[in-house]
């Protein structure tokens, strides 16, 4: 059976930023905030390093200053180590070429990390992705079907990304057909964009995709192979999201307040890590209110919070209210306020008596730092 040390973890950091470009225009996609305490790239670390991988590499790309602050050494994945252990990869193709702009060039520049790595397979994953996935399980399954590709996918309705791929699959799991959608569509089994092969392998197609000057990973490698070589979908039944839109963002956190679904993703037995910070449990004021809500160490609650996330450190003036919102780290709701349906990014001011509304289907965004 493979072994997670035997498999080195490709993480892209930057993968579809553009469809959430509010929450990116500062930050990667790893960074975005989720879940109260969480950032994005937590999830697939976390269960990489539950799989027993012990050797990482993240593939940046642009603004990862954040990234880079909350990865630091590894340290709360336990992969700060002398040898193998977290890498934070460079955004440089070559020398010639400046900053990669496709998975292909991103791959091919960090081949030289690729062949140094003594592990037999690789592991390679977006941000984008929300689960707890049981990776041992894919291992498994790759290994007993004697596939060359395993792709990670979800039965549902597919989201709406640039060239994303979709999987037709015969009883046995085995890939019958490859297509690609941008538009979303009917009910299919869509890839998570978790893809599982032998470093061997991915070095020769990667080569062959340089040297013809190919530049998509999913046309021109997973499409045009799937005849060739014998793919395989491993369906996940766990809980997993993939946001491609604020909206998905704000609907996928919603969803798991008051339901099952946040238990099955932060299972006991698979641990999702973070970096951490000590700071003093949640404050409750006289007459402060707070029902079906996450709400992070740090808080100082005096208002009104329902259905609502609310990040480390956010305060909640007296007479404030806040329904179905999800306001991020360090923000601060004024007195007689009102906010439905809105997303704050870090640091942001609401002033006192200021209302926004948004809906379930359209949220308001406030940048960061922003006062109004």
């Amino acid at each position: 059976m493979i072994s997670g040390n035997n498999v080195l973890g490709i993480i892209f950091s930057n993968a579809y930023e553009d469809s959430v470009s509010e929450l990116t225009a500062a930050r990667a996609m790893g960074s975005v905030p989720f879940c109260g305490r969480y950032r994005l790239i937590d999830f697939p670390l976390s269960s990489m390093v539950n799989a027993g991988m012990d050797h990482v590499g993240v593939i940046t790309k642009s603004n990862y200053q954040s990234l880079m602050d909350h990865l630091g050494n590894g340290k709360p994945w336990d992969l700060s180590r002398k040898r193998k252990g977290l890498h934070i990869l460079p955004p440089f193709n070559s020398s010639h070429s400046g900053v990669y702009r496709d998975r292909i060039q991103a791959l091919s520049g960090i081949l030289g990390f690729i062949r140094q790595a003594t592990e037999e397979y690789v592991l390679m994953c977006d941000c984008n992705v929300v689960s707890n996935m049981k990776l041992t399980e894919l291992f498994r399954e790759h290994e007993q079907s004697g596939a060359d590709i395993t792709i990670a996918c979800k039965h549902g309705v597919p989201p709406v990304l640039r060239d994303h791929i979709n999987l037709a699959l015969h009883e046995d799991g085995s890939v019958r057909q490859v297509y690609l959608s941008s538009v979303g569509g009917e009910e299919c089994h869509y890839s998570l964009n978790v893809f599982l092969l032998r470093k061997s392998l991915l070095e020769r197609l990667i080569n062959n995709a340089v040297s013809l000057n190919q530049n998509s990973f999913e046309r021109d490698i997973i499409q045009k192979y799937a005849g060739r070589l014998n793919m395989h979908g491993y369906v996940v039944r766990e809980y997993a999201c993939t946001i491609d839109s604020l909206r998905s963002y704000y609907n996928h956190s919603m969803a798991l307040l008051g339901s099952g679904q946040v238990d099955e993703l932060f299972a006991r037995e698979r641990p999702i890590y973070t970096k951490v910070r000590d700071d003093m449990p949640a404050m409750y004021g006289l007459g402060a209110s707070a029902a079906n809500s996450l709400i992070a160490d740090g808080c100082v609650i005096e208002g009104t919070v329902e259905n609502s996330i609310l990040f480390r450190g956010v305060r909640v003036a007296k007479g404030a209210v806040v329904r179905n919102s999800i306001i991020m780290q360090g923000s601060f709701v004024g007195e007689d306020a009102r906010l439905e349906c809105v997303i704050t990014d870090k640091s942001v001011v609401i002033k006192p008596h200021k209302a926004l509304c948004g809906a379930d289907d359209f949220p308001i965004y406030v940048g960061k730092r922003l006062v109004v």
